[in-house]
């Protein structure tokens, strides 16, 4: 309690600051000392992990560059997701000895000390004679991972947990959301409360949920869905109180992505950005003369050590600072839109991407739903001031949406670049958020609704973008969350016929290509239905629980 209280007087110093940069100062100093408690009730750890994560290119240095620059291995990832045989100290001193010899062979030498990434169930074979709900049902334990230090990358979690397909070993965060739609429908509730428990972990010993459980996507998270998550969880029968129980950490991905996790300290540095004229900081972006909206940010600015090569080449294109390209390279995947002419100057240039200088519609309006969320939270504890606080955040948030997103001549949503001054010109699904997340007015979802049918709409679904570029955020890929999001997002406002020929069309599309091999896959052509070709993996979690949720309808 000492502690606490001294921590208390701490604080106050910041409140000033803190202030100025509109965050609500009673709900931030609350929420820091909520997080320091914990939650017992959750199950979560109480303590913050204490064995140290490295990203593979910090920790192999010039081998690292070596292997992935010589294409040792012909997919970028493998050697990242290798696992070591003896300490890396070990290795890089061989390595140093070894590399002298003209004989040496690093490809030879990476074996020899590393272990290749399990392929996970690999030898599965699908029975075409399942239905699809048959299959989808087979495929949950095909695509269960059980809790394993194993050690290289990979972060071990505490529950068994669902990854995206058979040759994963890791989750993906926002994809989890997507995938939880379909374990409810299975009454796969273990497994739904797992999901939930595992991130609340990571939360707690990380700050955050990395976009996989990886020590090279520390630096960056995903869409936050864990809210979403939580409540969807909380809808299944004996989980009602799991909002309560996941406050401390609803409220640590909040300040997580307000850039103030570490309270004053953040929310100080966060105020003399802004004093300086700087237009960002972190993910926080000044609007105005007190508002602030968000972005995509990854905290590094090197190669991603997954797309290492590529991303050096992307950058060597650019003309720009290579540490700014990476930079953008890295926050356009932490978008989970990696990659999409939404965040490129050039639609079909991709060393033009300029993601940190893009407001995007959809992570503003998860957030908007996270602050009425943590409202609802506190006034259900009876803890009227910090419900106001946060409803107040959502209030500002809401009214100055429409200023930087909407466009009323277009009758829809665009993402905003900030440093420009203006909006983008790219049409795409990120404006079905504002419906599904109700923030639109009936007469704003009613023109988004017309462009949907008129522009997007396609007999295997929706299109991405309008733009046709070779991302695969773009054009014809249909992904089974944007079909659901503008599904469920028509059917908020009572456009019930369209999303149903959204759900229709997209429901024959993953029918026609599952009877034609077998498989469900991560992306979809929406215009060309006569087959195409896809990847032969054994997944795709959240195309699986997409469809499972929608056939289940009645």
């Amino acid at each position: 309690m000492a502690k606490i209280i001294l921590f208390r007087h701490k604080f106050k110093k910041y409140v000033t600051q803190i202030l100025t940069i509109r965050m609500a100062t009673n709900f931030i100093k609350h929420a820091f000392l909520t997080i320091i408690a914990s939650v017992i009730a959750l199950g979560c750890g109480d303590t913050v992990t204490k064995k140290e994560y490295k990203s593979p290119d910090e920790e192999y240095r010039e081998l690292f560059r070596e292997v992935q620059l010589k294409v040792v291995f012909a997919d970028t990832k493998t050697f990242p997701d290798c696992v070591p045989k003896i300490k890396a100290e070990e290795i890089l001193k061989k390595y140093g000895e070894q590399k002298k010899s003209k004989k040496f062979d690093l490809r030879k030498f990476v074996l020899e000390n590393f272990t290749m990434p399990s392929n996970g169930n690999s030898n599965y074979v699908s029975n075409p004679k399942n239905s699809a709900e048959q299959h989808i049902s087979e495929l949950w334990s095909v695509l269960t991972r059980k809790p394993k230090d194993i050690g290289g990358t990979l972060v071990p979690l505490l529950k068994p947990h669902v990854v995206p397909n058979g040759k994963f070993s890791e989750v993906n965060y926002w994809d989890s959301y997507f995938t939880m739609l379909g374990l409810q429908v299975s009454g796969k509730d273990s497994l739904m409360s797992n999901t939930v428990l595992n991130f609340a972990q990571l939360i707690q010993d990380f700050g955050h949920i990395p976009s996989g459980n990886r020590s090279y996507y520390f630096s960056r998270s995903q869409p936050p869905f864990f809210t979403s998550m939580v409540k969807l969880l909380s809808e299944m029968k004996g989980h009602e109180d799991k909002l309560v129980q996941t406050l401390p950490q609803i409220q640590r991905e909040y300040q997580y992505w307000m850039a103030v996790e570490k309270g004053g300290e953040d929310a100080q540095k966060q105020n003399e950005a802004r004093k300086k004229g700087d237009k960002a900081y972190r993910k926080t972006v000044f609007i105005g003369k007190n508002d602030m909206l968000n972005r995509y940010y990854d905290e590094k600015d090197t190669p991603r050590p997954e797309a290492y090569k590529e991303d050096i080449l992307i950058a060597s294109k650019s003309g720009r600072k290579v540490n700014q390209v990476f930079r953008d390279l890295r926050s356009g995947a932490e978008s989970g839109w990696s990659f999409s002419s939404r965040w490129l100057g050039d639609i079909q240039n991709l060393s033009t991407i300029h993601t940190t200088d893009i407001l995007p519609v959809d992570l503003n309006a998860i957030l908007y739903d996270m602050e009425l969320t943590l409202a609802a939270i506190y006034k259900a504890k009876n803890e009227l001031e910090y419900a106001k606080s946060l409803e107040q955040l959502a209030i500002k948030r809401k009214a100055i949406f429409d200023k930087y997103f909407w466009n009323e001549a277009a009758g829809f949503y665009f993402d905003y670049d900030f440093v420009a001054g203006k909006q983008t010109n790219v049409y795409s699904l990120a404006a079905v958020y504002p419906l599904f997340f109700k923030l639109s007015t009936p007469a704003q979802a009613e023109k988004v609704a017309k462009v949907l049918e008129t522009k997007f709409l396609q007999a295997g679904g929706l299109m991405t973008s309008l733009n046709q570029t070779n991302q695969q955020w773009d054009g014809a890929n249909g992904f089974a969350p944007l079909q659901y999001l503008a599904i469920q997002g028509l059917r908020n406002y009572g456009f019930n016929d369209l999303a149903n020929k959204i759900k229709q069309n997209w429901v024959a599309n993953n029918l026609k290509v599952y009877k034609a091999t077998g498989k469900m896959v991560d992306k979809y052509n929406v215009s060309d239905l006569s087959g195409g070709e896809y990847p032969r993996q054994d997944g795709f979690g959240w195309t699986n629980g997409v469809l499972l949720k929608l056939l289940s309808e009645k």
